[in-house]
């Protein structure tokens, strides 16, 4: 199913339980006086709408603060890796093809297979690990025999490391990063928040249906939004593969 269609069924559905629920209640409840609703109550739920605002808020900067972390995770992984190519230009011609060779495996592996298993399981796989340990392997064994490669052989072990902690960093984007008991929490929270719309008493009158179906779908639209960047591999980056594309395009190409 599409995002977009999830989200407009969940705005619409919010909309006409609250309407349907307001509508059925004032045909049980015809004899109540709303003006005889208790000032606690009101209270109450200023108190309750604030207090899940807050929560909400916070909820979504947790998992936009993630969703920007994978995605710079990604660009520094692939970014280092370019940089390696790039750097052992100095080397020897066999000695380059042969780490160039090890890039290209790994990208090609990384953007395909490991990436789809990351998105499904929520974790890296073996071979990945093992594919980019060849390639620090193949990196460390290299002697340079000039100045100009010695000072270019730092720089590349460095940028291997650096690509394999943004490799790490990646492995913690990969997955629902919100804890099941805060979504029990955001759940219950907007239950009570919309539930206290009821405790008010209020009438079928089209303004305050209105106002009572836009307050619904703003709620159902921030909890969309919360769960669409809790997965940011799998949902929160419009093009989570894009640094790769953009830095290996030939190697992206040869795999699609």
């Amino acid at each position: 199913m599409s995002e977009w269609l999830m989200l407009t069924l969940s705005l619409v559905a919010s909309c006409l339980v609250v309407v349907a629920v307001v509508v059925l209640r004032r045909r049980r409840a015809a004899t109540e006086d709303p003006s005889e609703t208790p000032d606690v109550i009101e209270y109450m739920t200023m108190m309750i709408g604030v207090v899940y605002a807050i929560v909400l808020g916070l909820a979504i900067a947790g998992v936009w603060e993630a969703r920007n972390a994978a995605d710079e995770a990604v660009s520094q992984e692939a970014q280092a890796l370019h940089e390696v190519s790039e750097r052992v230009g100095v080397y020897p011609a066999d000695e380059r093809e042969r780490v160039r060779k090890d890039i290209d495996t790994y990208v090609r592996y990384a953007v395909t297979t490991e990436w789809s298993h990351m998105v499904e399981h929520g974790e890296l796989t073996d071979r990945g690990t093992r594919l980019l340990d060849q390639l620090r392997k193949d990196v460390a064994s290299y002697e340079p025999s000039t100045m100009r490669q010695a000072q270019a052989y730092q720089a590349v072990v460095d940028q291997v490391a650096e690509a394999d902690t943004a490799r790490t960093a990646r492995a913690t984007g990969a997955g629902p990063t919100m804890p099941g008991v805060v979504w029990v929490g955001l759940y219950a929270g907007a239950v009570i928040a919309v539930g206290m719309l009821f405790a008010l008493q209020i009438q079928r009158s089209g303004r305050e249906l209105v106002l009572a179906g836009i307050f619904s779908a703003l709620i159902a639209f921030l909890l969309f939004l919360v769960w669409h960047f809790d997965d940011p591999l799998a949902r929160g980056l419009d093009e989570p593969k894009e640094a790769f594309a953009a830095l290996f395009p030939q190697v992206i190409a040869s795999s699609g």
